[in-house]
């Protein structure tokens, strides 16, 4: 279809390892940008590299080059361009570039990137315009922080990520910790799986089970108990609150294992 991938979801439930998973299968390179806050146009697409080009000028003068036009042409090429991920996967083109929690940016990166996917091109001033030959594979993902523009949305193709339900989650344990033995394994698929449902102010995602996992098996557990758990908890739960409401759950908890 052309369009961008849009996933929605929790966090932890796995959308950015969608785009690592696709671009490991087909085998093309995943250059990605983490938005944040007060993300600018700059840092998502080009930077020149002043320092450089201040070097290079210096060197010019100094073998006598006093033309400014020159001077100026000398030091706006593409080998002074410092290009940032949508620019790097624009230039590029067969290549996945994930657009990692595009909720924490603001309206303006909103439409500015709207316009680069309409058109998967971009402008520079000095050197022209700079078109995909071949568009990128663009994943976009939001844990809904803030609600994204209905334009946006309307490019995109949709798609919500859930939480895994027990058998798939107990298969992604499986495949990550090989080591785990399976009977430990169902125990700790089924309490986060319940744990989730404790209304909890960050609620674990996948990320957080496979850690629970791993430090479990650090450990040498083998079976759940308070006692194995106390220690771990903090691989699972990322909020004070969230460690002593399921701690003050567990002896309930642990008889439904």
């Amino acid at each position: 279809m052309g369009r961008p991938l849009l996933l929605e979801g929790e966090p932890g439930v796995g959308k950015t390892e969608v785009a690592r998973v696709l671009a490991r299968a087909l085998g093309l390179p995943l250059i990605r940008l983490q938005c944040y806050e007060g993300l600018e146009l700059e840092q998502a697409l080009y930077e020149w590299d002043h320092a450089r080009q201040l070097l290079h000028i210096r060197l010019l003068e100094s073998l006598g080059e006093k033309d400014l036009r020159r001077l100026e042409a000398e030091v706006y090429r593409e080998e002074f361009l410092l290009k940032r991920p949508i620019l790097q996967a624009l230039a590029l083109g067969r290549a996945v570039l994930l657009i990692d929690e595009i909720d924490r940016t603001d309206e303006a990166f909103e439409a500015f990137l709207l316009e680069v996917l309409s058109e998967y091109q971009v402008t520079i001033p000095e050197l022209g315009t700079v078109r995909a030959e071949t568009p990128p594979l663009v994943l976009l993902t939001s844990n809904r922080t803030r609600e994204l523009h209905d334009a946006l949305r309307r490019r995109c193709v949709y798609h919500w990520i859930d939480y895994p339900s027990f058998e798939k989650e107990l298969r992604i344990v499986q495949a990550r910790l090989p080591g785990l033995s399976q009977a430990l394994a169902e125990k700790v698929v089924a309490l986060v799986q319940k744990v989730r449902g404790l209304g909890l102010l960050k609620p674990p995602g996948v990320a957080e089970t496979l850690d629970l996992a791993a430090a479990l098996l650090a450990l040498g557990a083998r079976d759940l108990s308070p006692e194995v758990l106390e220690p771990a908890l903090g691989a699972l739960l990322k909020a004070r609150e969230d460690v002593e409401r399921v701690r003050e759950a567990l002896a309930e908890l642990m008889p439904l294992l």
